[in-house]
C-alpha cells in the first residue's frame, strides 16, 4: 500500500520518543551525555559517507572533476537562499508555537531545564529531531519509492529514526516526538507526488541529493556531538539545488 512506509516511520519515532521519555530517567546524566555524543559521532560518519559517496558517483558521471563544484555551489547558493527565507528561524518559531500548545496539555510537565530557560528545550528537541529525520537522500528517495509501492527504504529509515529518537528524547524531551509533524508532511507529500517525480529522478539527481544531503547530515552530527552548531536549517535549499544541478549537468 502506497504510504505505508511513511506511517511506519512516524510510528517508529513516536515509539522511540515514548521509550526515551519513560526510561531515560534510569540513565545517569554522564551515561546520557556519552550516548548522545555517540549518536552525534555516528551521524557524522553516516553523513560523511553519504556525501563522499555522492561526490564519487558524480565524479564518474559527465561532470567528472567538476563534481566538487556542484556540492560547493549548492551549499553556498542554498545557504544564501535559506538565509533570505530565514528557514531556521521559521522552524524555531514553529517549535515555540508547539511548545505553547504542549504546555496546555494536562500530562505535560516542563523539565527543570526548560523552566529555568537553560540546557536543552522542547524547541531544540523539535528542531534537532526534525532536521535529523527530514534531511538526506533517504528521506527523498525512500518517500518516492514508498509512493510507488516500495516501502523498504523507509522501513530501514524507520528503524534508524526509532533508535535515534530514544536517545534524543531521553535528553531533549517531548519535542523529539513533535518532529513527526514535518516528517509526515514532507515524506507524505513526496510520496503523494511520487508518480510525477519519478521520470526526473535520474542517477545524477540521486547523486546530487546524496552529496548535499550527506553534507547537511554531517553538520547535524557536529551539533549533536557538541563540536559546532551550524545553521543546517538554512542550508536545506542546497538539496534541491544539488538535485537540479544533477539534472541539468548529468
Amino acid at each position: 500500500m502506497p504510504g505505508i512506509g511513511v506511517i511506519v516511520n512516524v510510528a517508529a519515532i513516536v515509539a522511540g520518543t515514548i521509550i526515551g521519555l519513560l526510561f531515560g530517567g534510569l540513565i545517569t546524566e554522564r551515561l546520557r551525555a556519552t550516548a548522545f555524543k555517540a549518536i552525534g559521532l555516528s551521524t557524522i560518519v553516516i553523513g560523511a559517507g553519504m556525501a563522499i559517496g555522492g561526490l564519487t558517483d558524480l565524479g564518474r558521471s559527465a561532470m567528472g572533476d567538476y563534481a566538487p563544484l556542484v556540492l560547493v555551489g549548492s551549499l553556498v547558493v542554498g545557504g544564501l537562499l535559506g538565509e533570505a527565507m530565514r528557514i531556521e528561524a521559521g522552524l524555531e518559531r514553529f517549535g515555540q508555537w508547539l511548545k505553547t500548545l504542549a504546555h496546555k496539555l494536562p500530562f505535560f510537565e516542563p523539565s527543570a531545564e526548560d523552566a529555568n530557560g537553560e540546557g536543552h528545550t522542547l524547541v531544540e528537541g523539535f528542531v534537532t529531531a526534525s532536521l535529523l529525520f527530514c534531511v538526506g537522500a533517504m528521506t527523498v528517495l525512500g518517500s518516492i519509492q514508498d509512493g510507488l509501492g516500495q516501502p523498504s527504504t523507509l522501513y530501514l529509515k524507520a528503524a534508524l529514526d526509532g533508535v535515534a529518537s530514544i536517545a534524543l528524547a531521553s535528553t531533549l524531551g517531548i519535542g523529539v516526538g513533535l518532529s513527526i509533524i514535518p516528517v509526515a508532511v514532507i515524506q507524505g507529500g513526496i510520496a503523494v507526488g511520487a508518480g510525477t517525480l519519478q521520470p526526473i529522478i535520474t542517477p545524477e539527481v540521486v547523486h546530487g541529493i546524496q552529496a548535499t544531503g550527506g553534507a547537511l547530515i554531517l553538520g547535524i552530527g557536529f551539533d549533536l556531538a557538541g563540536i559546532k552548531r551550524l545553521p543546517v536549517g538554512n542550508l536545506l535549499p542546497a538539496i534541491l539545488i544539488g538535485a537540479a544541478a544533477g539534472w541539468f549537468l548529468g
